[in-house]
């Protein structure tokens, strides 16, 4: 499988895949991620500010995927979700661990996990995955 990833890019989004970081209106205290320039609520009389996500989050909506894209097969079937952040915000991810244990509104947290790797040579792609808070490991 080759990706062929833009160096530069890859290095620009590191810091908010890999810390969760992502901004937080200082005016009415809406969390965004990924980042954002403006306050969806606020406009322009929104004053963003950087902001670290704590990392607690619960499922709320998963599929199981079966029929991966190009490069992806070897990892069927596995699951992804849209993972509610404690503090507001939603992100999609990979949860790790058995499918079958999947629910809504479980807890999560995340783990930096191998994401991808550009060929046999390429960069390999580090990022966030999401774990069952009780302990369950892939």
């Amino acid at each position: 499988m080759v990706h062929n990833s833009s160096v530069p890019l890859y290095w620009r989004l590191r810091k908010s895949k890999y810390n969760l970081i992502g901004t937080r209106c200082k005016t009415c205290s809406t969390a965004y991620y990924p980042a954002r320039h403006l306050c969806q609520k606020c406009r322009r009389k929104g004053e963003i500010e950087e902001f670290k996500f704590s990392g607690q989050g619960k499922i709320l909506s998963y599929t199981i995927i079966r029929s991966a894209p190009a490069g992806f097969e070897r990892y069927t079937p596995y699951a992804v979700a849209i993972i509610e952040l404690a503090e507001g915000a939603t992100i999609s991810g990979q949860v790790t661990g058995k499918i079958e244990d999947i629910k809504i509104d479980q807890p999560v947290i995340p783990v930096f996990r191998k994401i991808y790797e550009d060929g046999s040579g390429g960069l390999i792609h580090y990022g966030i995955k999401w774990e069952i808070a009780d302990g369950q490991r892939a």
